[in-house]
């Protein structure tokens, strides 16, 4: 049996970044479970210390410390666990059904709605895992530039989010698949629902950034540590464990 997430809220009405405050706390001891929420945050990253932009009360911004009692090379199956879990939280809590794009994103109709960021961090009771998800509940938690790109809970829903609510199903939701992963047989079944909730797990044209080099192909699943496999065209596979995938739209031929 596996220790189960006791989830605990800790609520801040403004800071620089969440993840930035769990690392804080994480590195001091605090417990496993320990979640830090912000109405806004002033310097909100996303991967790759990209700007997340996270206006006050427009986006759900949240952090939780994790202890992941797996081997290192499984540790990336946290960040394909969360996107799970936070799938599950906005259909129960706001009856969205998101997709999810490789590794980290979820998407509505092919646009960003939510952004979650894994780090590891070294503290004294060993090394953490602080898990920051990102949710935009409404068309100001970004730019108006970005909505090509971008778009929020209450937009595809057509209803103004309940913050709390979304927060109580996110809490929960990532209890229960943490508690998953550390069961027998956990990794597997997370990953068939992860390729089961995903557009982008088999048969997907995509391009994929990893550094100075750029790929196109299609994806084939994923392996065991949640790497995602892309075929080349020419037959080859690759094994993408970092990087940044797009879709790219199928062309129909002209008659």
């Amino acid at each position: 049996m596996t220790n189960p997430l006791r989830p605990t809220i800790l609520r801040f009405d403004s800071l620089p970044s969440t993840n930035t405050e769990a690392a804080r706390q994480a590195a001091a001891g605090a417990a496993e479970g320990l979640c830090v929420v912000a109405r806004e945050q002033t310097a909100g990253r996303g991967r790759r210390e990209r700007e997340w932009v996270s206006p006050r009360d427009a986006g759900l911004y949240f952090s939780v410390i994790l202890r992941p009692r797996l081997a290192a090379p499984r540790w990336p199956l946290v960040t394909l666990m969360a996107a799970v879990a936070v799938r599950d939280a906005l259909m129960e809590a706001c009856g969205l059904c998101a997709d999810i794009k490789w590794s980290n994103d979820l998407l509505a109709r092919g646009r960003k709605v939510c952004g979650i960021l894994a780090e590891a961090v070294e503290t004294k009771l060993g090394r953490a895992c602080v898990l920051g998800v990102g949710v935009n509940l409404s068309d100001r938690a970004f730019p108006a530039e970005l909505l090509d790109r971008a778009t929020s809970v209450e937009a595809e829903t057509g209803a103004r989010t309940d913050a709390d609510a979304l927060l109580a199903a996110l809490a929960r939701h990532i209890a229960r698949r943490y508690e998953q992963l550390h069961e027998p047989g956990g990794a597997e079944a997370m990953l068939r629902d992860w390729s089961a909730a995903s557009t982008y797990a088999e048969g997907k044209r995509v391009r994929v950034a990893l550094g100075e080099e750029m790929i196109e192909g299609t994806t084939r699943g994923l392996e065991p540590d949640g790497a995602l496999r892309v075929e080349l065209d020419g037959g080859e596979i690759r094994i993408v464990r970092a990087g940044d995938v797009t879709a790219l739209r199928q062309m129909m031929n002209a008659e």
